[in-house]
């Protein structure tokens, strides 16, 4: 069994910032991919930024909204994926999930998702 957990989310007033974390468990053999998407209420769930293995380069991709202002990093080691968000906006309130592209040590793989953590950006 694999399992997600995220941490750091809050109350931030307009223009500050947050980091968020996300460590994976269990019976992991190997994570590529791994991600931040984020729902706010009323709304569909929505990529925020995903960055590849060490294998792959590290590659990240970050949605529109978010460039310039989130940064997307990973601790292959800790099995952690770290979002810095600065620069906050009211818009980027909602609660993110951590997702994992991840072998288990039963070979198997798939998409694995946090509960979330909400992240409230307002005065």
């Amino acid at each position: 069994q694999v399992q997600l957990v995220e941490s750091g989310g809050g109350l931030v007033q307009p223009g500050g910032s947050l980091r968020l974390s996300c460590a994976a468990s269990g019976s992991t053999f190997r994570i590529d991919a791994m991600g931040w998407y984020r729902q706010a209420p009323g709304k569909q769930r929505e990529l925020v930024a995903t960055i590849t293995s060490v294998t792959s380069g590290y590659k990240t991709v970050y949605a529109d909204s978010v460039k310039g202002r989130f940064t997307i990093s990973r601790d292959n080691a800790q099995n952690t994926v770290d979002l810095q968000m600065n620069s906050l906006k009211p818009d980027d309130t909602a609660v993110y999930y951590c997702n994992g592209n991840i072998v288990t040590r039963a070979l198997y793989r798939a998409d694995y998702w946090g509960k979330g953590t909400l992240v409230t950006v307002s005065s």
